[in-house]
């Protein structure tokens, strides 16, 4: 009955979350940019999976991978074998990256460097900086001046980089947080941080996707200067309009069992992992172990209808609808269209959701999910905007990039540290599946339809959407502050009492 309404409310927001963005393609559709009947069929079809891929995703999510991270962390710490909880996080960190299936869509982008190696390179960066996250929350280091100093580093090593690479560096720390990762490795944080009793562990445990999204960016830039990659060459999307109702089963049934083997090849690693685990160190009773089982399903059959759907009905409107608006004689319509859509993308990305929920609990609802998922959506609809701007103009990403992050870097000494840890987390978060299914494809297109070119214009646009999140998010930190200094406190009569001397109250 509980695990029914579960589903009933993540079916509940998912179709919250979706909607808008299918309403307002339906609407540009009927407007100013015509769509295919076919094209809009697949992305019909698209969006119904998409709602039933979010609502099995999130409850799995829920049920499985954030017990699992919590329930790991908590028991490799009490071990206090620190060796082994650092072993352990390296190998979590590349698992749980080779995982994500958005990394693999970008490998397959890259064909200066072969899959595997820039698949594996992302891992072991990942891998590497979560252990740097653990030896932070262990040892109390400043998340800012870790960011600030790894930031400072990637700055300077985009520079000697290929400049075809650089964007894909910068996407590459985007796509690698995404469905897979976010709720296994912040749980995983909060059960290392658990063990600490001091008042700052909660807030301690936030800034694990922050760090681990810095590895990959690391990884790739120093691996296109290893392999002297001189190009970076992108696979145009193919849009396919299927012409009835027959075709559109075919290609949707074929793509099906495609994702049924890439979601499992992607969950088998940590599904194993945990098990083995379990049968080692945990020792969990049967009903938890059944309940996490059917959590670990959930996931899998939400990834694999959330991806078949993405890719088949969603990638292929997006690519079409940024080709219709860059033919228009006002092309610049393009840069608010991208800008609500951006700011509506954000409401279909799953691991928002999580990281709203795991703000919300720890925060005890201080910082409301809503004010977070705002300023994400504020954020990755003016990165979208940027974008669009940089493909019309022909502009180098990094323009927009560097000063963008020195700036971040900048508002980190004024915002709240947890603001800060939170901002940074969620540009990770926001640049998930749906960006990549939809929004990189309307950028292609948009592209391609003004005659740019894919490795310098188009790609990037991930990159920017995991930027400006740490923004408008470190912005409501600073706003929060200010109004917080400016707040007076209301005198209780308690606070009277307090102020008059013993004898005088005992009198009174």
């Amino acid at each position: 009955m509980i695990l029914k309404n579960k589903l009933l409310e993540k079916f509940r927001e998912a179709l919250a979350a979706v909607l808008p963005i299918v309403t307002l393609v339906l609407l540009l559709s009927l407007t100013v940019a015509p769509i295919p009947s076919g094209i809009m069929l697949s992305f019909f079809m698209g969006t119904l999976m998409l709602i039933g891929g979010m609502m099995f995703f999130s409850v799995g999510a829920e049920v499985a991978m954030q017990p699992m991270g919590e329930q790991v962390g908590a028991r490799v710490t009490k071990s206090k074998n620190l060796k082994l909880i650092l072993i352990l996080g390296f190998v979590l960190g590349v698992l749980i990256t080779v995982s994500e299936p958005d990394l693999q869509v970008l490998a397959q982008q890259v064909q200066a460097i072969p899959n595997l190696v820039l698949i594996l390179s992302v891992g072991i960066g990942v891998g590497g900086f979560l252990v740097l996250a653990l030896v932070r929350i262990f040892y109390r280091i400043s998340l800012r001046v870790l960011l600030f100093g790894f930031y400072v580093l990637i700055l300077g090593l985009t520079f000697l980089a290929p400049e075809n690479f650089r964007a894909v560096a910068y996407d590459s720390g985007g796509v690698t947080t995404g469905p897979m990762t976010v709720p296994f490795i912040m749980a995983f944080g909060l059960g290392i941080a658990a063990i600490r009793s001091d008042a700052n562990a909660a807030e301690d445990s936030f800034g694990l996707v922050a760090l681990c999204s810095v590895g990959p960016i690391l990884a790739v830039l120093i691996l296109s200067m290893i392999f002297q990659a001189n190009g970076a060459d992108y696979t145009p999307l193919a849009v396919t309009n299927v012409q009835d109702s027959v075709e559109l089963r075919v290609l949707f049934s074929n793509g099906f069992p495609e994702y049924l083997k890439e979601m499992l090849i992607s969950i088998l690693p940590i599904t194993v992992f945990f098990f083995v685990f379990n049968y080692i160190m945990l020792k969990l009773n049967f009903e938890l172990l059944s309940r996490i089982g059917l959590g670990i399903l959930y996931t899998y059959i939400g990834l694999t209808v959330f991806m078949t759907g993405a890719n088949y009905g969603f990638m292929p409107a997006g690519a079409y609808l940024g080709q219709m608006l860059g033919q228009l004689p006002y092309r610049w319509i393009i840069i608010p269209t991208g800008m609500l859509i951006g700011y509506l993308v954000v409401k279909a990305e799953p691991a928002v959701y999580v990281l709203m929920r795991q703000v919300e609990d720890l925060t005890d609802g201080a910082i409301t999910g809503r004010s977070l998922q705002l300023s994400m959506c504020a954020g990755v609809g003016i990165s979208v905007g940027l974008s669009m701007l940089r493909v019309m103009l022909g502009m180098n990403v990094l323009w927009i990039i560097v000063p963008g992050y020195v700036l971040a870097l900048g508002m980190s000494f004024f915002c709240p540290k947890l603001f800060m840890a939170i901002a940074f987390d969620s540009g990770g978060v926001a640049s998930g599946p749906m960006t990549a299914a939809f929004l990189l494809p309307m950028t292609m297109g948009f592209c391609t339809a003004l005659g740019g070119d894919l490795a310098k214009d188009a790609f990037g646009v991930v990159a920017l959407v995991a930027m400006t999140p740490l923004l408008t998010i470190q912005g409501l930190g600073i706003l929060y502050r200010i109004k917080s200094k400016h707040h007076k406190p209301v005198r209780t009569e308690a606070d009277l009492f307090a102020d008059m001397p013993n004898d005088a109250v005992i009198e009174l």
